[in-house]
């Protein structure tokens, strides 16, 4: 483009000059101020989802200002999700340099959450609180901490506090209905979920927990209000998640299986999960080969030799809860729920989602002083849930994936493991609202191909650690509890206990989908259940195939 000015013009700029502007020194901003203006733009980037730009923008600071705690704060938030044992890093290097924070204390605590360490999550939110009274966030992570570590009722008083606060905040009325439902206080809770939907708070999860709450043979007013939320063609997709496997349950219960069974697709579908089922079958098939039984026999004389450790596993929904009640029921045994520290153990292996290259070289090149190690880093942390116990229950469903290194840290631990009709067990995970860690749930044909890459899985650590291995069926125990339940005591190597056979009246609370269940006496109403959905369920039957108990 020309920029010349036209002649008369120039001739008048001539004739007047403009005069000289003094320009002022602008001071360069202070390496701090400089720090909080990338900080500041890092936030916003978070904001609008631009996470990589966030996190090279923090790593600027520290390559300036190390462990500029603020900076290591933001990285933690930006790892949650994606890699949540480095967010916990991250949040710990920034308490370390600002210890006083409650806002830090608050994200460590809700990330050990997260991973299922619930006591150093309950260490972190009770810091929380003592720096900040009044925050509602580190009252009800505290109260969710307790729940899921089975001390509910140390949470009541946390959200009776939150509640006085703000009465209005959308997590403290569910929050507290779910700790009194781990109580067994079920009118309780359902009078704190009634004032949560009239005000509008958490209202999709607040009608999930009430239909869950008890066994419905009326259709409740509730239901017509949840299928009108559902009329809502812009509800979003996690909240239409929750409302359809809410009706769904009301349904069941009313023995309207089509209609039931319609909204629990529903549900599946909204959500959206997927599954690599063909990445699993070789994550199998490399979990087969690697464990074999001679690589086992040659690290035979590893690990500690310790009987605390008791391993109640198997496929969700497959009767580990009440496998666990039974036999914490006895007076020498606690039942510590289920615990995610082996696998965070694995992982810090390099076990992962996929056991790779690195996982493979820690199992192959593991010492005996490397095996006592770690056994003894597990043993430590289930010791601080009961020191004085014989035997502590970890049943952790899945650890079924991890019986190889079980075998190899624990030669003398107890396995349970918990069986169930297939169709049953898997149509039992189904029609729950399972969250994406479990994408295999997320279509009937998968779910059943999956059962079958467990079932093989299985089989193989039968064969590996012969006579090791507790199968406790489901419907046996059903048939004849006391029988069954003997069995599960003299597996443990205890004397037998006549408390084991009142295992619903045992105190305490309860942390897992299946606490409304385990509080009754044992009933056979779940067995062959899945007949009443069997026109609808086909796909799941075919891909069981020879599994499938017809």
């Amino acid at each position: 483009m020309n920029t010349r000015m036209p002649p008369a013009w120039s001739k008048h700029i001539k004739a007047q000059p403009a005069p000289k502007v003094k320009q002022p020194k602008v001071k360069p901003p202070s390496r701090a101020q400089a720090d909080d203006i990338l900080l500041r733009q890092a936030l916003d980037l978070q904001q609008a989802k631009r996470l990589s730009e966030a996190e090279e923008l923090c790593h600027r600071v520290l390559a300036r200002t190390p462990n500029h705690p603020l900076s290591l704060y933001i990285l933690g938030t930006l790892g949650l999700g994606f890699d949540d044992e480095l967010a916990i890093q991250y949040f710990a290097r920034a308490i370390g340099q600002a210890p006083q924070n409650p806002y830090f204390h608050l994200s460590l605590g809700e990330a050990y959450l997260k991973v299922g360490d619930s006591l150093l999550a309950i260490k972190h939110l009770q810091r929380a609180c003592e720096l900040k009274p009044d925050l509602v966030e580190a009252l009800c992570g505290l109260g969710r901490a307790y729940v899921s570590s089975d001390k509910a009722a140390m949470a009541l008083p946390l959200y009776e506090k939150a509640l006085m606060i703000n009465s209005i905040h959308p997590m403290v009325r569910t929050g507290l209905a779910n700790a009194l439902t781990s109580l067994g206080r079920m009118d309780d809770a359902r009078a704190y979920l009634k004032e949560a939907i009239e005000r509008r708070l958490n209202m999709p999860a607040a009608y999930n927990d009430l239909m869950h709450t008890r066994k419905f043979t009326e259709e409740p007013s509730e239901l017509a209000s949840i299928l009108s939320e559902l009329a809502n063609p812009n509800l979003a997709p996690d909240l239409a998640q929750q409302l359809h496997h809410a009706a769904g349950k009301v349904l069941d219960d009313l023995q309207r299986y089509d209609e039931a069974m319609d909204h629990f697709q529903k549900a599946k579908r909204v959500a959206g999960y997927d599954f690599d089922l063909e990445s699993y079958r070789r994550w199998v098939d490399s979990m087969i080969e690697l464990f074999s039984p001679e690589m086992l026999a040659a690290k035979a004389s590893h690990g500690n030799p310790s009987e605390i450790p008791v391993f109640v596993l198997g496929m969700p929904r497959s009767g580990t809860t009440l496998t666990e009640q039974i036999c914490a029921s006895h007076p020498d045994v606690h039942g510590a729920g289920e615990l995610t520290k082996l696998r965070r153990i694995a992982n810090s292996m390099g076990f992962r989602t996929q056991p790779d290259e690195a996982f493979r070289g820690s199992i192959m090149s593991m010492t005996r002083d490397q095996s006592r190690t770690l056994a003894e880093e597990y043993l430590s942390y289930l010791r601080q849930h009961a020191p004085a116990a014989l035997r502590i229950v970890d049943k952790l469903p899945h650890n079924f994936e991890l019986m190889g290194l079980i075998g190899i840290l624990f030669p003398n631990a107890r396995i349970i493991h918990c069986r169930r009709d297939a169709i049953d067990n898997c149509l039992s995970c189904f029609v729950l609202n399972f969250t994406k860690q479990h994408s295999y749930n997320a279509d009937l044909q998968t779910l059943g191909l999956y059962y079958r890459e467990y079932d093989r899985l299985m089989r193989h650590w039968d064969k590996v650690f012969p006579g090791r291995i507790f199968e406790n069926r489901y419907e046996t125990l059903v048939a004849d509890q006391e029988t069954q339940s003997r069995r599960l005591i003299e597996h443990l190597g205890l004397p037998w206990d006549d408390a084991c056979l009142r295992f619903f009246d045992k105190d305490g609370s309860v942390n897992t989908l299946s606490r409304w269940q385990v509080r009754q006496p044992i009933y056979k109403s779940s067995v062959k259940r899945w007949k009443h959905y069997e026109s609808e369920i086909q796909p799941l039957i075919q891909s069981l195939g020879d599994l499938a108990e017809i």
